[in-house]
């Protein structure tokens, strides 16, 4: 079991990392791997995911509120629109994922949770962000979501469930290879988080009231508060300064980061 100071920590990288192209789960991982701290437990899953869901969610909440009335107009004879056929591209692109993680969550979580593993999915993923990032930068992004891209994004985001591989990352550097703006790669990956984090978090609700393990609600309470605020103020600066900076600084990030993994496994 957690102590409150772990919780705190592992709460804040949840939240710093949830939405940056840098992969939560591999920094979640590595605290236990590297310091020996304990598995952090299927109830803390549960409140940080509930707390960078309601940060995105409260973020996007004017765009969710103009989709979610263009989508039910359409679906009572009003007609299809850009905004209404997005709710219908959000829900395509999450399948992918989902049924990775159902066919599949297990056995990633038992065999994929290694330093070797992480050090190279962030590695490798990192150097494809930073060629998508190049690609864009000499071919400006124009094209709009279609439901060619939401398929190829939504593929691209199975990907995710492996620690390393970043499921804002594997999006956003599909959508910037698709040709699709930096802004509008980044909008798109970060509301295609509100199902696939929703639908996770169901599942991972399902199989902690299965269980009989104690819940520390207070601290649980605590953790979601602070994965949520810091989330929400990560995403409003990384938007912020995305044209600015662009993806180039995040790449540096997961090479040095895989460099030091790497030096961690070969010492152990």
């Amino acid at each position: 079991m957690i102590d409150w100071f772990q919780a705190c920590v592992l709460a804040v990288i949840q939240g710093l990392t949830e939405f940056l192209p840098i992969s939560s789960s591999a920094h979640l991982v590595i605290p236990s791997l590297a310091l020996g701290w304990p598995d952090q437990g299927l109830a803390f899953d549960v409140a940080v995911h509930v707390g960078t869901l309601a940060a995105v969610v409260f973020y996007y909440r004017h765009d969710l509120l103009t989709i979610s009335r263009s989508w039910l107009q359409s679906l009572t004879g009003g007609g299809a629109t850009a905004d209404s056929r997005i709710v219908w591209y959000l829900l395509l692109a999450s399948i992918p994922a989902g049924l990775v993680g159902v066919l599949q969550g297990d056995y990633i979580e038992a065999h994929a949770r290694t330093l070797p593993v992480i050090a190279t999915t962030t590695l490798l993923f990192g150097l494809l962000l930073g060629y998508a990032d190049r690609y864009a930068q000499h071919k400006p992004g124009s094209r709009p979501v279609d439901l060619t891209v939401a398929v190829l994004i939504g593929l691209a985001q199975a990907l995710a469930p492996v620690p390393g591989v970043s499921r804002s990352g594997a999006t956003i550097t599909a959508a910037l290879l698709l040709n699709l703006s930096r802004h509008d790669a980044a909008r798109f990956s970060f509301l295609l988080s509100i199902p696939v984090i929703g639908g996770a978090g169901v599942l991972k609700t399902w199989d902690l009231a299965q269980g009989a393990a104690p819940v520390a609600w207070s601290m649980m309470t605590v953790a979601a508060l602070i994965s949520g605020v810091t989330a929400y103020l990560c995403i409003a600066l990384f938007l912020r300064l995305l044209d600015r900076v662009g993806m180039m600084p995040f790449v540096y990030y997961r090479i040095a980061l895989a460099a030091l993994l790497y030096v961690v496994w070969l010492a152990y």
